[in-house]
């Protein structure tokens, strides 16, 4: 434990109570120092009641004394013998009440335009279940007609680090695995800039566009005259009959 229980509370309580420094209870509760400042005008938690942190035995008060005396001082937190050893809760990512209502729509991008990642690392990302990330990759969500794939970066429910740091795992154990990795998912690994400066791939022509191309073409091959310009076609001219040059004589 790093930071004291309750620390926006806790330094709620050090600011009412205390003449430590703003940066002495900032560095103490984990928070930035301005912050400490805007407790301090009254700006930041407001309605927040004091946690104090001596009663609950997670600093001494001759910690506070040194730090009222030595600015530079910085507080150690109490140590907690049964603290030792905890580990965070593993478990998917808390998402706000208010951005849950998102997470489908994140989820059909992400299984949309990365299928290499796996029902866990989509989870990790958006902060939700499995059977939920199946349903929504089998189509057979409730509410999968509704669903817009809509970037979980611009929704606000993970970090572009976070989801630069997936793919690229997913393309390494990808192909580790020797699956070879084809060009839309090659593209999808480069950056935006990279992406908008590639050549365009080549497209194959639809079978409406390649039947009016040959018909064109056979157009240009019958309008265009014959050419007798060389001397082998001039002297290969249809034969005409001398009979039939005496009767129209006659």
């Amino acid at each position: 434990m790093t930071k004291p229980l309750m620390s926006k509370a806790t330094a709620v309580w050090l600011v009412d109570n205390t003449t430590l420094s703003f940066r002495q209870i900032a560095d103490f509760c984990g928070m930035h120092e301005l912050e400490v400042q805007g407790i301090a005008d009254g700006d930041v938690a407001t309605g927040v009641k004091g946690f104090d942190p001596v009663s609950n035995n997670q600093l001494d008060q001759v910690e506070i004394d040194r730090g009222q005396v030595d600015p530079l001082y910085k507080l150690k937190l109490k140590f907690i013998q049964s603290a030792v050893g905890e580990e965070k809760r593993r478990g998917p990512r808390y998402t706000p009440l208010s951005k849950r209502q998102d997470r489908p729509a994140a989820i059909l991008w992400l299984v949309k335009f990365h299928p290499e990642l796996s029902d866990g690392a989509v989870g990790k990302l958006v902060g939700t279940t499995k059977p939920t990330i199946q349903s929504i990759r089998e189509r057979s969500h409730w509410n999968i007609s509704q669903i817009t794939p809509i970037d979980p970066v611009a929704l606000g429910l993970c970090r572009q680090s976070e989801l630069d740091t997936a793919v690229q795992a997913a393309a390494r154990k990808k192909a580790a695995e020797g699956n070879v990795m084809s060009d839309d998912e090659r593209r999808k690994l480069v950056s935006t800039e990279q992406s908008l400066g590639m050549a365009a791939e080549p497209k194959i022509p639809s079978g409406l566009e390649a039947f009016t191309r040959d018909a064109r073409e056979e157009r240009a091959r019958e309008s265009k005259p014959a050419d007798f310009s060389d001397a082998e076609s001039f002297f290969n001219l249809p034969h005409v009959d001398d009979d039939e040059d005496d009767d129209d004589d006659e």
